[in-house]
C-alpha cells in the first residue's frame, strides 16, 4: 500500500513516500479507500516525536480522511460498502487505505467534495466542541480567535458567525486577513503590525466574552488581559511551539475561566454527543453557513511539502493530500 512513511522521529527528514502493509481490520472497524486526507498540526508533531500519543515506527501520519467504505467489521451494520464518509483516526491517513473504529466515521452528503470532506472532521469537530460544549457561546457575544487563518482558526470563525457571535480574528499577514474577513469576521487585528492589547482596549473596551487560542506562546497572557468579566478562555493548542504560563490572579480578577479543549478524548468518551455535533455541522454545511477553505492540494508523493508549509506557519486555511 502506497503511503507517506515516517521511519524515524526526525521531523521532515524522517518521512518519505514508500509502502506500508494494509492496515488490519478488527471487530467494529471500517476500511476506507482514501480519496483525500486533511493535513493538521498534530501530524507534524507526530513525525517529530512530540505528540502525546506516539505510534510505533514505521507509520503514516494523517488523522482525517474522506473516501468510500470498502470493508466493515463482521459485527457492524451501521455502514455499508460504498458509503461516502469522512473519518478521523489516530494516524495512517496519508495512505491509499485507512482503518478506524466505526464511531469515528460519518456519512457525508453526495455533493460534498472529497477535499472539503477531508478537511472537515478535526478542525470543525474541535471548534464546534470548543465553542458550544466548552464555552457555551451565545448569540451576540464577542469571540476573539487567535491564529484565525489556520485550519481550526477559520473553522472557529465560521462556526462563531453561524452561532450568531460577533467574531474578531487575529492574524499576522495581509493574505491571512483577507481569508478571515471572507470567513465572516467583523474585525481583524494584525498583530504583525499592531499591539493586540492596545487594539482590544480601544475596539472592545469591555473585553471579549470568549477567546479561542490554538497558538499559545507569548500571545496568551496578552490576550487574556483583553477578556471581559466572566469570560471563557479556550486552550486549544500550542502552534507557536511553547506552552505559556500565566499569573493566576488574572482569571481571579476577571471572574474568568481557563477552559481546556481536548476534543479527541471528549469524543472517545462521548461518541453519541460527538455524532450529534457532527450532524449539526453537516446541516450547517448544507445550509452554506460553513465551508472548509482548502487552499492547497498535494499528491501523496509531495505530502512532506504540505507538512513543511504547515511548520513554517505560512499556510492559510486547510491543505489536503490526495493519495
Amino acid at each position: 500500500m502506497r503511503a507517506l512513511v515516517c521511519s524515524s522521529l526526525r521531523g521532515l527528514e524522517g518521512v518519505a513516500p514508500g509502502a506500508l502493509p494494509e492496515p488490519h481490520l478488527g471487530s467494529g472497524m471500517v476500511r476506507i479507500a482514501v480519496r483525500a486526507a486533511g493535513v493538521n498540526f498534530p501530524d507534524l508533531l507526530m513525525v517529530s516525536g512530540m505528540y502525546q500519543e506516539q505510534p510505533e515506527l514505521p507509520f503514516a501520519p494523517g488523522m482525517e480522511v474522506a473516501g468510500e467504505v470498502t470493508e466493515v467489521g463482521d459485527d457492524l451494520d451501521s455502514l455499508s460498502i460504498g458509503d461516502r464518509v469522512t473519518a478521523y483516526l489516530p494516524h495512517g491517513g496519508y495512505a491509499e487505505q485507512a482503518v478506524t473504529t466505526h464511531e469515528k466515521v460519518f456519512p457525508i452528503p453526495d455533493d460534498m467534495p472529497w477535499d472539503q470532506a477531508a478537511a472537515f472532521p478535526i478542525v470543525y469537530g474541535t471548534s464546534y466542541h470548543a465553542l458550544t460544549d466548552r464555552a457555551s457561546l451565545t448569540v451576540g457575544e464577542t469571540l476573539l480567535v487567535l491564529g484565525a487563518a489556520g485550519g481550526v482558526g477559520l473553522a472557529a470563525v465560521q462556526i462563531g458567525v453561524a452561532l450568531g457571535a460577533r467574531v474578531i480574528g487575529a492574524v499576522s499577514s495581509e493574505e491571512k486577513e483577507r481569508a478571515v474577513r471572507e470567513a465572516g469576521a467583523i474585525e481583524v487585528i494584525r498583530y504583525d503590525r499592531e499591539d493586540l492589547r492596545t487594539w482590544m482596549r480601544e475596539m472592545v473596551p469591555g473585553g471579549v466574552d470568549v477567546i479561542y487560542d490554538p497558538v499559545g506562546g507569548d500571545i496568551t497572557e496578552t490576550a487574556f488581559r483583553s477578556i471581559g468579566w466572566g469570560g471563557r478562555y479556550l486552550v486549544v493548542g500550542f502552534a507557536a511551539g511553547s506552552i505559556p504560563s500565566m499569573p493566576l490572579n488574572l482569571p481571579l480578577l476577571k471572574g474568568a475561566s481557563l477552559v481546556g479543549v481536548f476534543w479527541g478524548r471528549w469524543a472517545a468518551m462521548n461518541p453519541d454527543a460527538d455524532h450529534a455535533n457532527f450532524t449539526a455541522l453537516v446541516r450547517m454545511w448544507g445550509e452554506g453557513r460553513i465551508r472548509p477553505m482548502v487552499t492547497a492540494t498535494y499528491p501523496l508523493e509531495e505530502a512532506a511539502s504540505a507538512l513543511r508549509s504547515l511548520g513554517s506557519r505560512s499556510a492559510v486555511g486547510k491543505m489536503v493530500i490526495t493519495p
